[in-house]
């Protein structure tokens, strides 16, 4: 099983069918400040749902085509990160995340993500990662931003959010530039 350890609090674990129940407990949780940004709190209404989801993710990982990880603070469940899929043509790959209700501002994610940059660029020499984020949410954006991603544009009403649309800005990380950022620190 996957394993990665940040520091001491942080720990990062590919997630599977017995995480469904803490898993869905922190996303209902977190429902009502999650749901601004993401599309499926509403058609995630019970562990059933989230079990789907986690089978999804683990069909995903055995058939190779990216990954969803948990992240545990402290031994609590924190939130997900992961790959969306992978194009192995152009080795190229997205990631998103979500951190529930109590973990943000304590730079978990930050450090998530940039574990899960070094699992896409060392470990399966992807050449790009690339991040979209809606261009209202604040926090998220901060990330690629404090990881040296370059914003590449703005993508027009590239989400339906239940009643809207949201514009996505791109930010595009490649494996030299994440290269040249490990070699600085």
């Amino acid at each position: 099983m996957f394993v990665h350890r940040i520091g001491t609090d942080i720990v990062m674990k590919k997630v599977e069918l017995r995480h469904a129940e803490e898993l869905f407990r922190l996303m209902d949780r977190s429902r009502s400040r999650l749901r601004q940004w993401l599309p499926f709190l509403d058609i995630t209404k019970s562990i059933e749902d989230t079990r789907n989801f986690l089978k999804y993710s683990m069909d995903q990982n055995a058939a190779n085509n990216g990954c969803q990880v948990g992240i545990w603070y402290k031994g609590e469940f924190a939130g997900i990160i992961g790959q969306h899929t992978i194009n192995w043509s152009n080795r190229s790959t997205s990631i998103g995340y979500w951190l529930g209700d109590g973990f943000e501002g304590k730079g978990i994610m930050t450090k998530a993500c940039y574990a899960m940059l070094e699992y896409s660029f060392l470990d399966l020499e992807l050449e790009r990662v690339e991040i979209r984020v809606a261009t209202g949410n604040l926090k998220s954006k901060v990330i690629p931003e404090r990881l040296a991603f370059v914003q590449e544009g703005c993508i027009r009403h590239a989400e339906w959010l239940y009643d809207h649309y949201v514009d996505h800005f791109v930010y595009g990380l490649l494996r030299d530039e994440f290269l040249h950022m490990t070699k600085k620190s």
